[in-house]
Order: C-alpha cells, then sequence, then structure tokens
C-alpha cells in the first residue's frame, strides 16, 4: 500500500480503516498492516502525537483526534471515490481498484472530488462495500459471514479493508463471485470455521479468518 502518498496521511487513513473493521490499533499491528519496522512506526507515531493527530492511551492502543480523524477521512474519501471510478467508468477489473487507487487518493483536488461525486451519482459506497465518508454510513443489519449458519442464504454486502489490501485474496474472491451483491446459501459449516457457500450449482470455500472479514445480510 505505501509508496504513493505521504507518510502522515498513508498512516491516519490506515488506522482509520483498522478501526473501522472492528481492530484495536496498537503499534505492533499498524507495523504489520503497513509493512514497516517498529522503529520506524513509533517514530512516526510520536511525530503524530506531536501533532495532536493521534492518542496512545495507557493500553497502547493508538486513537486519531478530531483533527487526526478529519485528515483521515478525507483521504479514505477520495481512495472510495477513486474505485468508484475505476471500475464503474473505466472499468477496471474490480480486484485492482484498491491498490491502482492509492495512487490517485492523494492528487484529487476539492473541485474534482466534487465532480466525482456529482457524475458517479453520490454512491453511497466503495466497490467492495465500504461506506464512503460524507455519503455512506455503515449498516447495523450486517454480520460477519462467521456467524451464519449450515442453510443461511446471505447476500455478500462487504468485504474489509483487512482484506482489500490482499490482491490475490481478492481475485480468488472475485474470480469465485464473492462480490457486494452476490447471493449465496451456506451450504456447510465445518469444525474449523470453514464455510462451504453455494450458488448456481458452484461452490466455494470460505476459510474462519476470510469469513470474518466478509460480511453478510441474512434474508
Amino acid at each position: 500500500m505505501h509508496g504513493y502518498h505521504p507518510p502522515e496521511e498513508e498512516y491516519l487513513s490506515t488506522i482509520r480503516e483498522m478501526q473501522e473493521d472492528g481492530i484495536a490499533v496498537i503499534q505492533a499491528r499498524l507495523a504489520e498492516r503497513l509493512g514497516y519496522s517498529a522503529p520506524s512506526v513509533s517514530a512516526m507515531l510520536k511525530r503524530l502525537e506531536q501533532a495532536g493527530l493521534v492518542t496512545v492511551g495507557e493500553n497502547r492502543e493508538i486513537e486519531l483526534t478530531a483533527d487526526g480523524r478529519r485528515r483521515a477521512e478525507s483521504v479514505v474519501r477520495r481512495h472510495r471515490l477513486a474505485e468508484r471510478l475505476l471500475t464503474d467508468i473505466l472499468g477496471l477489473e474490480w480486484h485492482m481498484v484498491h491498490e491502482e487507487a492509492a495512487r490517485w487518493e492523494h492528487v484529487i483536488s476539492d473541485a474534482v472530488e466534487a465532480r466525482l461525486v456529482e457524475v458517479l451519482g453520490e454512491p453511497a459506497t466503495c466497490p467492495h462495500g465500504n461506506p464512503i465518508p460524507g455519503l455512506g454510513v455503515p449498516r447495523n443489519d450486517l454480520i460477519p459471514l462467521s456467524r451464519a449458519s449450515s442453510g443461511d442464504s446471505v447476500t455478500i454486502e462487504r468485504i474489509t479493508e483487512t482484506i482489500e489490501v490482499d490482491l490475490a485474496l481478492v481475485r480468488f474472491l472475485d474470480d469465485n463471485g464473492v462480490r457486494p451483491g452476490a447471493p449465496f446459501v451456506v451450504a456447510q459449516v465445518s469444525p474449523d470455521g470453514t464455510l462451504v457457500l453455494r450458488s448456481d450449482g458452484a461452490t466455494v470455500a470460505i476459510g474462519a479468518e476470510i469469513s470474518e472479514n466478509l460480511y453478510v445480510a441474512i434474508s
């Protein structure tokens, strides 16, 4: 993910995305997510804390301040609008847009952002079903696929940022039709948490860790 953005914005948006996925953000998890060394992450967190953009609690959990959250949401908003542009207008393959949008999100001006919102029809979510700040809100009716039972009819609605950063995994999901809006029946739940999904006679096995990051609506 790194290599395209100002470092501060990369950290702030990543913290925000991890929190959106329900992850308690501590330095070790942030370093793993970003692929940076612990000393590098520690140094940047000190800079962000001194700038009043994050706080680090006694439990070592990292939180965004009001200013930090505003900056993070601006980056996330432009990233997800860029993803929509790439899929809806340019026709880029769905599994490729997350990485490509990282090249766009920091060069989109306010004027271009406003025009994107208009041209794209005020989309509520990115192509992966994650809410676009200022346009969409989290849905309270969704549950992780891992909580579904055998026989449940489910519709994939959201693929978390935790999965989005794994290009090979997103390609696998795309190749098997596991994308927002796709309906499935849970055909089997194994003791190890693996779920077998069935749709139109085809099946796909989803491991426990992945299923925790796929949010579905049960019908």
